[in-house]
């Protein structure tokens, strides 16, 4: 899946809505090439809705630990990233999300587009770590 095809840059946010049947190793992938992209067009502040992606399993904790460390790794800091996904694929616990903080990405995730909108506009790239 090329990440150009499914994503928009508009008023300083990267939109990215990729779809299609993926493993969970080429889901999370296919993210961080859009972190990476967006890092390198300077843009700060990521929309990616994953809620088109399907075929894999729900993740583990050690699934999302490792899912935050690729995403941080590739955000460099850079960036700041809102997720939407499917409520059965969120953790209770928001374990990914405190792991990606723990790991230097500022990020959440969230099942409507509208909130990860409006979180990604309440938070200023100066805020990212």
């Amino acid at each position: 899946m090329h990440v150009l095809e499914h994503m928009t840059i508009a008023d300083g946010i990267c939109r990215f809505r990729p779809q299609g049947t993926a493993s969970l190793v080429d889901a999370v992938a296919i993210v961080t090439g859009a972190i990476t992209h967006c890092r390198s067009q300077g843009v700060q502040r990521l929309l990616a809705d994953v809620t088109g992606l399907s075929g894999f399993s729900i993740p583990t904790l050690v699934d999302r630990y490792w899912m935050a460390q690729d995403w941080a790794h590739a955000a460099q800091g850079r960036l700041i990233v809102s997720i939407v996904a499917l409520p059965e694929h969120i953790d209770p616990n928001r374990f990914g999300i405190k792991a990606a903080a723990d790991a230097g990405l500022k990020g959440n995730v969230f099942t409507s587009v509208e909130d990860a909108e409006a979180w990604l506009l309440a938070n200023a790239p100066d805020d990212v770590p």
